[in-house]
């Protein structure tokens, strides 16, 4: 049975007369076709002329056709008259003035499937979409899909140049089939060559190669070649790198690869402010250099004042360095180089530490990262259980999986990130380990007004150094954020009875949770509430021995370019004294 769609719901007027209404058939094409349509986007433009749509109603005969072709109908037939003649035979400049009647017909006709079908050759490996068989419905862009999935095959085995040399599409319009012939040349398996290297102007050749890591000699691959892009651009010393191919094959079958790069400014400064009802204010700021000796090279400075007008003990400062080079022992390593100046002035302990480390990050994949170095740590501490100075040498490890959409403000993915640090004292006298993990997931409910569900999971463990041997700072406290919001900053520890006197540390294990519901409430502003739990224990065993607290609140965030305004309001939700204070948290980005 013949199908008839009249497009336009009102017909297109520039006069005074009485508009005509054209009645508007719903089926699954006619969506397609008013998206195809000039005409319908003209519909509502009160600048539009009568020549604009003379011209447009000639267009869309194609791109309609096209638009039934996509859906799988190959015997349909368009008209489209003005004031009941057919615009193919009104010229542009002899458009009638005023036009009064503009009406699109379209006789879909059959919706047609796929006959016999044929592309060839293909590699072994070669997978062709399952809506490309035979009897399902015939539209277009499955035609395309299908020839781009035999290319894609090709180009992923090393034939960088294969090509469509011939295609024979034939409507059988008696049977309702389309059948496809497309012939494929896979042309010569090639290698990589060269890397030319362009728009760079302090980065030498040189060093931009050794950072793409693009095998030169090796078979042609895809992946290679976005590998190595994603290589130049996470050093953060371009704004952009784009490598195309080379149009021509290059000598012994050999493919050039051509690297367009633009460097982004070598400087940059930033700054920092977070407030919260017991920690205070902190004020950071830091120097970045992306390229300091020409290679690619960063080096960031941070300073922080933290503890500012805070109930924790006193101001903390602290300088920071770190150094980075890119494609240091291979494209995917780099060498680190970090030191730090600092005061922490914390209510259980004061200390002063000078420590730097060197070592190597290694980069298994997009999201996954580890890292290995050595450490020297040098510190003068003052606590309950005394004054001391002592060195350690430390073997920082760590391993990160970053399977977050957007790292700053995740609603999907996960992400979990284990560190463990060895240290011994230069006299040998103390040796232990520092273990801690950090693990988060996020799921989201929802389109107009979706709903974050985020959850986080902490581990941590001191092992071998007992509570007066480690340093103070490598013991676990809890409380305040990024551990339990709501409650007093690490205002849980572990109570000591030390020469008659009641003392409280550190304790030598930490288990944390947090768990918050994110509700969207316009494109910008969402509403939080969270529950936070966390335990300190004695014993390098989790949850072994020692006590724990919770705290629950609701908070506000704001979405920026740079990542959400967060406020945070939270107060304790156990022990004697739940509910009877409130703490107030302020910062840009998630909690976790």
């Amino acid at each position: 049975m013949k199908k008839t769609w009249l497009l336009l719901g009102a017909v297109l007027c520039t006069s005074t007369a009485e508009a005509q209404t054209v009645r508007l058939d719903a089926d699954q094409v006619s969506g397609a076709l008013n998206e195809a349509s000039l005409l319908v986007d003209l519909r509502d433009n009160a600048d539009a002329v009568p020549q604009d749509f003379v011209a447009a109603a000639r267009a869309d005969y194609r791109r309609l056709l096209t638009a039934l072709y996509a859906a799988g109908y190959y015997s349909g037939t368009v008209s489209i008259t003005i004031d009941g003649v057919q615009a193919a035979s009104i010229e542009p400049l002899s458009a009638p003035d005023p036009i009064n009647d503009i009406v699109i017909t379209v006789n879909a006709g059959p919706l047609f499937a796929f006959g016999d079908l044929s592309i060839a050759p293909l590699p072994p490996q070669a997978i062709l979409p399952e809506d490309f068989t035979t009897g399902q419905p015939a539209r277009s862009e499955r035609i395309r899909t299908a020839v781009d999935a035999g290319l894609t095959s090709w180009r992923d085995q090393g034939f960088a140049k294969a090509r469509v040399t011939g295609e024979r599409i034939i409507a059988r319009h008696q049977a309702n089939a389309l059948d496809v012939d497309v012939t494929l040349d896979p042309g010569p398996r090639l290698r990589f060559g060269g890397l030319s290297v362009s728009g760079n102007r302090v980065v030498s050749d040189d060093r931009i190669r050794e950072i793409a890591g693009l095998p030169q000699g090796a078979v042609y691959s895809p992946a290679e070649v976005a590998r190595a892009a994603q290589r130049l651009r996470r050093t953060g010393t371009f704004d952009s790198a784009a490598l195309t191919e080379a149009e021509e094959i290059g000598p012994d079958n050999t493919l050039q690869i051509n690297a367009q790069i633009a460097e982004s400014k070598p400087r940059r400064i930033g700054f920092g402010l977070e407030l919260a009802s017991i920690e205070g204010v902190t004020v950071s700021s830091f120097w970045l250099h992306r390229n300091l000796l020409g290679g690619a090279e960063r080096l960031r400075i941070d300073a922080e004042i933290a503890g500012i007008e805070g109930e924790t003990g006193g101001t903390d400062y602290a300088l920071r360095g770190n150094f980075t080079r890119p494609a240091t022992f291979g494209p995917d390593t780099e060498l680190f180089i970090r030191g730090e100046i600092a005061r922490e002035d914390e209510p259980d302990y004061l200390i002063d530490k000078i420590s730097t480390e060197i070592g190597f990050t290694r980069i298994l994949s997009d999201d996954l990262t580890v890292e290995a170095g050595v450490g020297l740590l040098t510190a003068r501490e003052e606590s309950d259980l005394g004054t001391r100075e002592y060195t350690l040498l430390t073997l920082p490890l760590q391993a990160t999986l970053d399977r977050r959409d957007v790292p700053t403000d995740a609603s999907a993915g996960y992400y979990a990130d284990i560190s463990t640090t060895p240290f011994v004292s230069v006299d040998g006298d103390v040796t232990g380990a520092r273990i801690f993990t950090d693990a988060r997931g996020y799921l989201t409910f929802g389109e107009t007004r979706p709903v974050t569900f985020a959850a986080r999971a902490q581990l941590g463990s001191l092992v071998g150094a007992g509570v007066s041997d480690a340093p103070a700072d490598f013991l676990f406290y809890s409380g305040g954020g990024g551990t339990v919001r709501g409650q007093p900053y690490k205002s849980l520890g572990i109570e000591r009875v030390i020469g008659g006197d009641t003392v409280t540390t550190g304790g030598t294990s930490f288990t944390g949770a947090q768990l918050e519901a994110r509700f969207a409430v316009t494109g910008n502003i969402a509403l939080v509430g969270f529950y936070d739990i966390g335990h300190i224990g004695d014993t390098a065993v989790p949850l072994e021995d020692g006590d724990w607290h919770a705290g629950a609140g609701v908070g506000l965030r704001y979405n920026t370019g740079i990542g959400p305004i967060r406020l945070d309001l939270g107060t304790q939700a156990s022990g004697d004294n739940a509910g009877e204070n409130l703490q107030v948290y302020i910062g840009i980005g998630q909690a976790f």
